[in-house]
């Protein structure tokens, strides 16, 4: 089968019938067969139901219809998504148990009306609670472009799937970096919107104050054009914001000309090994963006943001805890045991401190339209290493890969993490963040890189 560039183009293809959505799903199933025994991206293929679809697409072109932008792609979801006839794990061994769910995700809705097929379910850390995909229950998910490291988590399965070319278009979740360290560590775009703006109906959440869901893919179209399709009111999730949607898929050629954007100065500097920060100067060099911008006390929202998602994670899980601890993934269930032990009253100031670093945010965005910071402080880590050197101080790996996206998504800001990959060295990712609702700001910009040939994704 043909390589084509990217869904877009995948899509464009199948409606003017150069190929078949049916050749294509069989040609996916046939490469996840292949190669996902080694990765472990996937715990849930859908191939009967994925090949239906498929099925009644091509039908629908025959008879001259169109089934929408991205008809006869094929897409995976972190296994938190409710998928119609599936149990949804997340990670779990307890959730494992439930009935399989009843309907599918709000997300995974929008996407099969435009013509996405749903290919299955992929491996997370439990719960969402981690950033390495080395689940004690489903394994662990390796990194394509070093087999010996993490994919980084929790949503490592949906960033390796695409950066090893299983499926174009995969969707995680995000609550302090989730969706932006695996897509660093792997080499791809991942995607985290303004809290909010995206129904998380039929996702399991993990922090509910924190979460969202996003995508993941290999060029800035194909992340405006899943975005696009995402927005939208939805009754079944009361915190999905009635804006507007903006269609940022036709704004991406629009440029960059008029917008301020400046490198996070201080904290975003610290801790982190040379070649994230080189990172950070390759793409502030592209844009020619000499301005530096410190933001305060993030050090302090990295801090309120552990003590948030400890506490929110554990009064979830909090039955379970309780009465059944073996059956949870040891790492996770220990920091659950730790969140369950922190006062009110810390959670309670880390919330009045929440608002006081929004108003902080909310003033820097008067002076510049996009902030430049890095995604992760290194490269992927090898797999089951617990500590790690970072500026010649040995840290835990698990709880600093969120250094730099944890005090971003503390106040619900939308991220892009655009891939960097020099040669003969291992991918990093580089934020670009906006002032709430400004995603289309952010997808300029990284349009404007993807053009410049800065941004770099190895597909294997």
């Amino acid at each position: 089968m043909k390589d084509y560039a990217d869904a877009v183009a995948l899509a464009a293809a199948i409606r003017t019938r150069e190929i078949a959505a049916k050749a294509v799903v069989s040609k996916t199933l046939e490469k996840i067969d292949k190669d996902n025994p080694q990765l472990n991206c996937f715990t849930t293929i859908t191939a009967e139901a994925a090949l239906t679809q498929a099925e009644e697409i091509d039908a629908a072109i025959a008879e001259g219809k169109d089934p929408g932008i991205l008809a006869g792609v094929p897409f995976a979801v972190k296994n938190l998504f409710d998928i119609k006839g599936i149990t949804t794990l997340a990670g779990s061994k307890i959730k494992a148990e439930n009935p399989p769910a009843q309907e599918d995700a709000t997300a995974i809705t929008r996407l099969k009306q435009v013509g996405a097929i749903a290919i299955g379910a992929l491996n997370m850390d439990e719960y969402a609670y981690g950033f390495v995909t080395e689940n004690s229950h489903y394994g662990a998910t390796l990194n394509p472009c070093d087999c010996t490291r993490i994919a980084g988590g929790s949503s490592g399965g949906s960033a390796a799937a695409v950066v090893a070319g299983l499926v174009p278009l995969t969707l995680g979740s995000d609550t302090n970096g989730s969706i932006r360290v695996p897509a660093a560590l792997c080499g791809v775009y991942g995607f985290k919107p303004t809290y909010g703006r995206l129904s998380r109906a039929g996702a399991f959440l993990f922090s509910s104050s924190l979460d969202c869901i996003g995508p993941f893919a290999r060029s800035v179209r194909d992340i405006a054009a899943v975005f696009d399709v995402l927005q939208g009111e939805d009754p079944r999730d009361p915190i999905c914001t009635t804006k507007p949607a903006r269609f940022c898929l036709s704004e991406l050629n629009k440029g960059i000309e008029n917008l301020k954007i400046a490198v996070a100065d201080g904290y975003f500097t610290e801790g982190a090994e040379p070649e994230a920060l080189e990172a950070v100067e390759i793409v502030a060099k592209a844009l020619d963006v000499k301005q530096k911008i410190a933001i305060p006390e993030s050090h302090r929202a990295r801090a309120a943001a552990y003590i948030i998602t400890a506490v929110e994670g554990a009064n979830l899980h909090l039955k379970n805890l309780q009465s059944r601890p073996e059956d949870f993934d040891p790492a996770t269930r220990d920091r659950f045991l730790a969140g369950a032990l922190i006062p009110a009253s810390w959670y309670i100031q880390a919330q009045r401190f929440r608002r006081w670093y929004r108003s902080q945010l909310q003033t820097i965005f008067q002076q510049v339209d996009i902030i430049l910071a890095p995604t992760t402080p290194c490269i992927a880590p090898p797999l089951g290493q617990e500590k790690m050197i970072i500026a010649g101080e040995e840290v835990l790996v698990r709880p600093n890969l969120g250094r730099f996206t944890q005090p971003i998504s503390f106040i619900g800001l939308p991220v892009l993490s655009v891939p960097i990959q020099q040669k003969g060295k291992l991918p990093l990712g580089v934020q670009i963040i906006a002032a709430p609702y400004h995603e289309s700001l952010i997808l300029r910009v990284a349009q404007e890189l993807e053009d410049k040939e800065t941004t770099n994704i190895s597909i294997m």
